[in-house]
C-alpha cells in the first residue's frame, strides 16, 4: 500500500496505494539526468558550503558508496571531515518512508554547526502539472509536521500527506519557488544560500515540503536525525503516524522489522550449488524482485504502472508457492473479482476503484485457471475453489473495437473460484478454420495486435497454452467430481493436440500464428519472423508437441535464435522491418529491440525450460548461463555493454548494433518469477506437491552434490542431493534423519524441528 523507488544516485519517488494514480512525489525516468522530486542536503553553517549525502543532486567532492539490500538502501560519504550515512527504507506495515541520517564529526574542529534539509515536491495525484494548483499545505500544531492535501483528488478523498522530523524543525517552507529560487535547481537551491526558510504554507503555492534541522557536533561526536514522509487516510491518521514515528527508537525498530520480514520471506528456500551466480539470484534477489516490485509496487524506473495486469501478477505469484503461497491465493481471488460474467476479464485495472480495460486479448482469462491449478496442486488447499467472488458487468467490446477503458460495475451475479475458472476456459474454446484458438487483439505478445483484428486470426502458441490448461484442469475437475467438465477438457485437449500437429507444423518448427486472411506467421516462407521461440518452447512445456518434431524444433531454436557471442536468445528472427506483413504495433519497435526480435527474457526462460524438460540438460545449462544477468557483468567491458543492474532480471536484451547485449527495462518484469521457477523447479528439479517434495534434477553430470535448505511452514529441512552414480538417475533414495524412507518423495511435516535429509541418486 505504500512504497518508494530509489536509484543509485539517491533520486527517488514515493507513492501511496497506487504508484501511478496517487504519487506523493514525482516519478521521472530520465536515465541520463536521473532527476528527482526528493533531496537531502547537509550545510556547514560556518562556511555556507553544502552538499548531498547522496550522489545527486548536490554532489560532494569525494566518492560515494551505495549499498542496496532487501528493503533498504544506504549511502555513505565523507565531506570536509563530516561523514554521513543515509538509510532509506519503508515501514513493512505503515504508510511511512524513513530517511535516517547519521553524521559524525571526524575533524578536530569544535562545535561544527550543521543544518540538515529534507526537500520533497508534492504531487498527490498522477502528475504534478495537473495537481500542484490544488495542493494546500499547513503546519500541524500538535506534531510540527508539514501536512499537505489535495481536495480535488476524488479517487483518494481525504488523504493527508506529511513530512516530519525526529528533531524539531527550526525552519520550513511549502513554497518550491522560494526553495529553488528563480531559475534555480536542486543542485543549487537558493534556500541553502540563505540563513533560513520563511515558514510559508497555504494554498496557491508551488507546493513542496522543505524541513530544516540544525545540530552541533564536537570532534568524534555522532548524531542521528530521521526525516519521515507518509500519507494518512485522513487528518487524524496522518497526525497519529507523524507522532508515532518522530521517535528515533521507533525508526530503528521499523528497520529491524524490515530486516526480519525479508530475512524470513527470502530464506524459505536457500540453495548451495557449484554455480555462485545461480546461488546469488536464487537466494533472495529473484523473489525480492517478484514480491517488492512486481506484486506490490508494480513500478520500476522505466514504467510507473500501478495497475494489476490480469495475467501478469498471476504469473508472478505462481513463483511464490514455496515462500508465500498465501500471496498466490490472494491474487487468485483478486483476479477473479475482475472477470466479467461472459468469462473475459480486465486486461489491467487500477486499484482502489478498479478502472481498467476490457479487451479482445485471448490468453488473459486462461491464466486464472492455470494459476488455480498450480496453487491447488502444490498446497492442497481445495477450499479456495469454493470462495465466492462477484463478477463484473459492463458493455461488451465491439467486434471492430480493440479495447475500451472504463469503470465497470460489480454484477449481482457471483460464483465460486472454480466456476470463474470454468467460465474462463469455456470462453477460450473459440477456434478458427485450422482448429486453433482465435488470437483476438493479441495473445502473450501484446504487440501482435493486428493478426486477429477481424476475428479470424489464430494463435499457435495459445493452442499449446490452452492444451496445458485443459490438461491440468481435467485433473482438478475430476477430483472435484465434475465429471462432465472433466470430459469436456479431455475431449477439447485431444482435438486441439490433433489440430496442432495437423495445421501448425512448418517442416522444421511450429508456426506462430495465422493472420485473419489465413496466411501463416512464423513460417520459413515469411520474409520476417520466420521462427518464433514461443511455440517451440510450449510444445515441450505443455506436452502437446510430437516428440520427434519437438527435438527438430529445438535444434532450429539453437541454430536460429541463440546468439552466443551476444549472450542472448532472440524471441524470433528476422525482426519485423520492411515486409508488407502488418502484425501490429510490435513493428513500431526498432528491429532487434524488445519484442521485435530482441531477447524478451520471459520467453528466453521458457526456451531454457523447454531444453531441460526435453532432456537436453547440457544445452539447457549453456543457455541458462547465457541469460543469467550476473554473468553479464563480470568485467568492466561486460558492464559497459550490459548497462543494467546485474542482480535483477532485465525484461529484454537488445540484439541490434550498436546496442547488442545491452539490458533494458530492469526490475519491472515477470521474468523474475519465471527465472526462479526455472532454477528451483526445472533445473534443480524440486517439485512441491501437497506436503511432499519430489526431486528430479536436471543438473550437469559433473556435479557431485548440491544442497537445499527448505522451510515447510516453520520446520526447516536441510537437504543434500548426492550424485552417487554419476548420472542423477531418478527416482532417488531418500534418507530422513538417517533412516531410509519409502517412496520417491520426501514427506513434509511441520513439527518445528530441524531435519537432515540425504537424497541419493544411484543407478
Amino acid at each position: 500500500n505504500f512504497g518508494t523507488l530509489i536509484s543509485e544516485s539517491g533520486g527517488s519517488y514515493t507513492w501511496s496505494e497506487n504508484c501511478h494514480e496517487f504519487r506523493l512525489t514525482p516519478w521521472n525516468n530520465d536515465a541520463v539526468t536521473d532527476t528527482s522530486g526528493e533531496a537531502f542536503y547537509i550545510r556547514d553553517e560556518h562556511t555556507g558550503k553544502f552538499w548531498s549525502p547522496t550522489p545527486l543532486p548536490a554532489r560532494g567532492e569525494s566518492p560515494y558508496v551505495v549499498r542496496h539490500g532487501f528493503g533498504y538502501s544506504v549511502f555513505e560519504h565523507t565531506q570536509d571531515g563530516i561523514s554521513s550515512e543515509l538509510w532509506i527504507y519503508v515501514s513493512i506495515n505503515e504508510p511511512v518512508k524513513f530517511a535516517v541520517l547519521k553524521l559524525r564529526n571526524n575533524s578536530d574542529r569544535r562545535r561544527r554547526r550543521l543544518s540538515l534539509t529534507s526537500f520533497s515536491e508534492w504531487v498527490l495525484g498522477e502528475q504534478r502539472q495537473k495537481n500542484a494548483i490544488h495542493v494546500a499545505t499547513e503546519i500541524d500544531p500538535q506534531t510540527s509536521a508539514l501536512f499537505a492535501r489535495n481536495p480535488f483528488n476524488t479517487d483518494f478523498e481525504g488523504r493527508v500527506a506529511f513530512v516530519a522530523s525526529s528533531e524539531l524543525a527550526r525552519f520550513c517552507t511549502a513554497d518550491r519557488t522560494e526553495f529553488l529560487g528563480r531559475n534555480g535547481t536542486l543542485a543549487q537551491p537558493a534556500a541553502l544560500r540563505r540563513s533560513r526558510l520563511s515558514g510559508k504554507t497555504g494554498a496557491g503555492l508551488d507546493p513542496c515540503a522543505a524541513l530544516q534541522v540544525q545540530i552541533e557536533l564536537e570532534p568524534g561526536q555522532e548524531r542521528e536525525i530521521a526525516f519521515i514522509l507518509g500519507a494518512g487516510q485522513n487528518l487524524e491518521h496522518a497526525r497519529d503516524l507523524a507522532r508515532r514515528f518522530q521517535n528515533l527508537q521507533t525508526c530503528h525498530e521499523e528497520l529491524q522489522k524490515v530486516w526480519n520480514f525479508w530475512g524470513h520471506t527470502l530464506s524459505a528456500v536457500r540453495v548451495e550449488t557449484p554455480e555462485p551466480a545461480l546461488n546469488l539470484l536464487a537466494n533472495g534477489w529473484l523473489l525480492y524482485q517478484t514480491i517488492s516490485c512486481r506484486l506490490w509496487a508494480r513500478t520500476g524506473f522505466y514504467q510507473s504502472g500501478g495497475a494489476f495486469g490480469f495475467r501478469d501478477q498471476l504469473q508472478d505469484a505462481m513463483a511464490l508457492v514455496h515462500a508465500r503461497p498465501e500471496l498466490l491465493r490472494e491474487q487468485l481471488l483478486r483476479a477473479a473479482s475482475h472477470q466479467f460474467r461472459e468469462g473475459d476479464v480486465q486486461h489491467w485495472w487500477h486499484p482502489p476503484l478498479g478502472r481498467g480495460v476490457r479487451t479482445h486479448f485471448s490468453d488473459d482469462y486462461l491464466w486464472l485457471a492455470c494459476a488455480t491449478c498450480r496453487y491447488v496442486e502444490t498446497t492442497g488447499d481445495t477450499g479456495v475453489l469454493d470462495e465466492t467472488v462477484f463478477f463484473l458487468e459492463a458493455r461488451a467490446v465491439k467486434p471492430d473495437e480493440e479495447a475500451y477503458y472504463d469503470l465497470p460495475n460489480r454484477s449481482g451475479e457471483s460464483g465460486t473460484l472454480y466456476e470463474h475458472c470454468v467460465r474462463a476456459i469455456k470462453n477460450g474454446l473459440k477456434f478458427g478454420e485450422h482448429g486453433l484458438p482465435l488470437m483476438g487483439c493479441g495473445d502473450w505478445n501484446d504487440g501482435m495486435n493486428l493478426i486477429g483484428e477481424k476475428g479470424k486470426g489464430e494463435s499457435v502458441w495459445l493452442a499449446f497454452f490452452l492444451y496445458d490448461v485443459l490438461k491440468h484442469f481435467f485433473i482438478l475437475a475430476g477430483r472435484r467430481g465434475d465429471k462432465n467438465f472433466a470430459e469436456l477438457c479431455e475431449t477439447q485437449a485431444k482435438a486441439l493436440g490433433e489440430n496442432i500437429e495437423k495445421n501448425a507444423w512448418d517442416g522444421q518448427w511450429y508456426r506462430r500464428a495465422y493472420f485473419d486472411n489465413g496466411e501463416p506467421l512464423g513460417s520459413a516462407a515469411n520474409p520476417e519472423c520466420q521462427i518464433d521461440s514461443l511455440p517451440q518452447s510450449w510444445a515441450v512445456i505443455s506436452g502437446a508437441g510430437n516428440r520427434d518434431r519437438v527435438h527438430t524444433a529445438l535444434d532450429a531454436v539453437a541454430h536460429r535464435l541463440v546468439r552466443r557471442e551476444a549472450r542472448l536468445i532472440q524471441l524470433f528472427d528476422p525482426p519485423f522491418d520492411k515486409s508488407p506483413m502488418e502484425p501490429g504495433y510490435i513493428k513500431g519497435y526498432v528491429p532487434g529491440v524488445r519484442e521485435n526480435g530482441g531477447q524478451y527474457t520471459h520467453a528466453a526462460i521458457w526456451t531454457v525450460m523447454a531444453f531441460a524438460m526435453a532432456g537436453e540438460n547440457s544445452r539447457a545449462w549453456e543457455l541458462f548461463k547465457l541469460i543469467n544477468p550476473i554473468l553479464h557483468a563480470q568485467t568492466p567491458n561486460d558492464v559497459a555493454r550490459y548497462k543494467a543492474e546485474p542482480y535483477v532480471v532485465a525484461a529484454d536484451v537488445y540484439s541490434v548494433a550498436p546496442h547488442t547485449g545491452r539490458g533494458g527495462w530492469t526490475w519491472y518484469t515477470g521474468s523474475a518469477g519465471w527465472m526462479y521457477r526455472l532454477i528451483l523447479e526445472t533445473l534443480l528439479g524440486v517439485e512441491l506437491a501437497v506436503d511432499e517434495l519430489r526431486f528430479a534434477p536436471k543438473v550437469p553430470l559433473d556435479w557431485k552434490s548440491f544442497k537445499l535448505e527448505y522451510r515447510h511452514r516453520e520446520t526447516v529441512y536441510h537437504i543434500t542431493c548426492i550424485n552417487v552414480s554419476g548420472a542423477w538417475k531418478v527416482p532417488p533414495k531418500i534418507f530422513l534423519d538417517g533412516s531410509e524412507q519409502l517412496g520417491a518423495a520426501l514427506k513434509l511435516v511441520d513439527d518445528r524441528r530441524e531435519h537432515f535429509v540425504e537424497v541419493k541418486f544411484e543407478l
